[in-house]
């Protein structure tokens, strides 16, 4: 499921002056706000920073509490119990007072969103007296104040209704398991995933008090690793150049041949960021390279991994390739990758926190993301893009298979993929596999497989359905560059976006670089785990 709304409150100007060694003054939405700095802030960290201050308040105060199963992903939810209202709010009050923080009614809702008042200020308690739930928000940013995360992950306190006659309490609005716990129920502890999907469930994570009607699993929850594959080239390098130089054919189409495709803009460290700030469920990632690695990379975190081609393709005669088809048809031989995983191109990138229910179902099957254009019915001709081409050999494979005609392309987001089903697709149609695999460059004879063929034959037999994310696609070769970036990171209103370029000159891209970089480094200021210490 998509989490909306936007990431963080975005600001024109989010850091304006230091207010003390671990805070400073914001500008959020037209307002100063007193935020908390934090290197390495992420939104999971925020969320766990917001629910911990709230648990200990209570606990200092011996107020009864547990963790409820919330609407949002983002939004930490704490229970109590009615009769410790008047205790649990003076336990909250004094938490105001110790430290920069925003408190605002929940419920009923107020007539105007997101009414901060300062935390620190006791008439701002004296009003919330009969309120069913309210909002304790901390506003965190990063070092360099282009992150900021504010009042989505503040964390609400809902206050249950004894039924004594029932035995139970009851809760003031919805969540996502219970309206009543039973007032015998002695307390557990759970992991972190049971409250929001952000967290994973194969990683060790903290454990919070709640109630045994919350530490249960739902249907769509989902609880198999998942894993993340890249496919990376340095088209700078020398000698990857003098390997390609060696092998190269003639080129099926311009866009095929166009050096842009190989420029190295280090648009797979963003990446990693992006997916370490807002896919935090991720189990391994898996780097598939020519011998390549790039200057920065750091593998000590213990979960990426570099793979050559030579580990993964099945005969070795089909190397070297500079196809990114071959490479991709044999991304299932990767040792120890998940059944189920995302393939990324390293200018993909997750705009803001998704669940990992945006790509899966929790019954294992994948969804896809149809994009708006369509396929010209009719052979490859001259006139086709490689893409089309390619689409048009699957669109083959699919008729004879299944008797529907393929029309439409994938949207340039993630591909969930699974292992076992890109093995039946090779069993399947073994001969134009194989072809694929040894075509070293890119040809019309080729095969899509995890752009297009995967998902129609994983939706034709039972294993995948359509999905939707709010998606971007930035095509770097418009004049207008600058300003359609500038937009992106004022809303940051995407799930998920693609910066692309296929026809560019080399100057061209030099030019926009200049553009490019600051914009993913003010979209993604916080260095992912991956980054060697000063190459970032």
């Amino acid at each position: 499921m998509t989490l909306t709304p936007p990431t963080h409150e975005p600001s024109a100007a989010p850091s304006v002056r230091p207010v003390g060694s671990d805070i400073r003054e914001v500008l959020v939405d037209g307002g100063r706000r007193s935020a908390h700095v934090h290197p390495g802030l992420t939104p999971l960290l925020a969320r766990q920073l917001n629910v911990t201050a709230v648990t200990a308040a209570l606990e200092a105060h011996g107020v009864d509490y547990f963790l409820v199963r919330g609407m949002d992903d983002r939004t930490p939810v704490v229970g109590v119990s009615e009769d410790d209202r008047t205790a649990a709010l003076g336990a909250l009050e004094k938490l105001g007072a110790a430290g920069p923080c925003y408190v605002s009614q929940v419920l009923p809702k107020p007539p105007i969103v997101n009414s901060l008042r300062d935390a620190a200020d006791p008439s701002a308690w004296a009003d919330l007296q009969a309120a069913r739930a309210v909002k304790v928000t901390w506003f965190r940013s990063d070092p360099t104040g282009k992150l900021i995360l504010g009042v989505a992950y503040g964390c609400e306190i809902e206050f249950w209704r004894p039924d004594r006659n029932a035995g139970v309490l009851r809760a003031p609005r919805r969540n996502r398991m219970m309206f009543a716990v039973s007032t015998a129920g002695l307390p557990v502890e759970a992991g972190e995933h049971r409250f929001t999907r952000l967290a994973s469930t194969v990683k060790p994570g903290p454990r919070f008090r709640t109630r045994p009607e919350f530490d249960l699993s739902l249907p769509d929850d989902i609880d198999f690793p998942i894993d993340v594959v890249y496919t990376w080239v340095d088209g700078a390098d020398p000698e990857w150049q003098r390997r390609r130089a060696e092998q190269k054919g003639e080129a099926f189409h311009a866009e095929a041949a166009s050096d842009s495709r190989y420029i190295n803009r280090d648009e797979l460290k963003y990446s990693l960021r992006s997916l370490h700030l807002n896919a935090p469920w991720v189990r391994n990632i898996y780097i598939v390279t020519d011998r390549q690695r790039p200057a920065w990379l750091d593998l000590s975190a213990g979960n990426i991994f570099l793979v050559n081609h030579e580990d993964i393709f099945k005969d070795p005669t089909a190397l070297p390739t500079f196809n990114s088809c071959a490479i991709e048809s044999q991304l299932h031989n990767i040792e120890g990758l998940a059944e189920h995983f995302l393939y990324l191109n390293d200018d993909m990138f997750f705009g803001r926190p998704l669940a990992p229910q945006t790509f899966f179902l929790a019954n294992g099957n994948t969804k896809f993301f149809l994009s708006q254009n369509r396929i010209p019915i009719g052979p490859i001709t001259s006139l086709d893009s490689p893409v089309d081409a390619m689409i048009k050999n699957n669109r083959r494979l699919i008729e004879e298979r299944f008797g529907r005609t393929l029309t439409q392309g994938s949207q340039h987001v993630p591909y969930p993929l699974r292992r076992s089903i890109l093995a039946e697709i090779e069993r399947e149609f073994p001969a134009e596999y194989a072809a694929t695999m040894r075509s070293r460059f890119r040809s019309p004879t080729d095969l899509t497989i995890t752009y297009s063929l995967h998902h129609y034959y994983a939706f034709l037999t039972g294993r995948a359905l359509p999905g939707r994310v709010n998606y971007g696609y930035v095509q770097l070769a418009v004049p207008d560059l600058a300003a359609r970036l500038k937009r992106a990171e004022a809303r940051r209103d995407w799930d998920t976006f693609c910066i692309n370029d296929a026809f560019s000159t080399y100057a061209e891209l030099q030019q926009q670089m200049a553009i490019l970089e600051p914009f993913l480094e003010a979209y993604f200021p916080v260095p992912s785990p991956y980054e060697s210490a000063g190459q970032s």
